[in-house]
């Protein structure tokens, strides 16, 4: 049924515009509810570490894990140096799991016999942190600044050259890089790379942020 202006008396053009207003209240909080959710870091534990958008440190440093995947288990033993060398810098790390099949009781056995314990354990069930990064397999990294701003996704490291196929030596520390760079207040050589590993199993991650 149309409705013509001309013969709608003005409360009820007044009615239909405040049902209009409403709608896109409640469609804008909703959306910033989402983004809100998307972006809190809150470990297995219960331990809230603020958000993308206030940080409790200068850079949050995301690592993204899957269950069982041989690459992002042998990236541990550098995951840890990596934190225990930054994290005086300004860097606070996390270890994201993005795989909705695990539990936080296999996330605990994982970060305990791999890392130590010694960085939080986030699960991402939801994949919003991976959507949030764009990242899109295991062992891959992601760096925000306050603000959610994405300042480096991409490879720990080069150690491995394909699926399979570890180097002898690591030519390229492009994490590392990235961060000196933060540290320095330079710009990132390389803000973005290529990371080999398991892919996230969700097939609707997309690449987000900026660069």
């Amino acid at each position: 049924m149309a409705y013509n202006s001309r013969t709608m008396s003005p409360s009820r053009i007044r009615g239909i515009y405040i049902v209009g207003v409403m709608v896109i209240v409640v469609v804008t909080v909703a959306a910033w509810l989402a983004l809100g959710r998307a972006s809190v870091l809150r470990d297995i534990d219960g331990v809230s570490h603020g958000s993308l958008e206030k940080p409790q440190s200068r850079w949050n440093v995301l690592f993204f894990l899957t269950s069982d995947c041989p690459i992002g288990n042998q990236y541990a033993p550098e995951i840890r140096r990596i934190c225990d060398a930054y994290e005086p810098k300004g860097a606070k790390c996390f270890l994201v799991y993005a795989d909705a099949s695990m539990t936080p009781v296999q996330i605990s056995a994982n970060s305990r016999d791999y890392f130590h314990s010694t960085v939080p354990a986030i699960l991402d069930d939801g994949y919003r942190l991976a959507r949030k990064a764009g990242a899109t397999v295991s062992s891959e990294v992601a760096v925000f600044s306050p603000g959610a701003e994405l300042k480096y996704r991409g490879r720990i490291n080069d150690f491995y050259a394909d699926l399979g196929t570890p180097r002898q030596h690591v030519l390229h520390h492009d994490l590392r890089d990235a961060l000196d760079a933060l540290a320095a207040g330079k710009t990132i050589p390389n803000p973005r790379t290529q990371a080999i590993g398991c892919f996230i199993p969700d097939n609707n991650v997309s690449k987000g942020g900026s660069l």
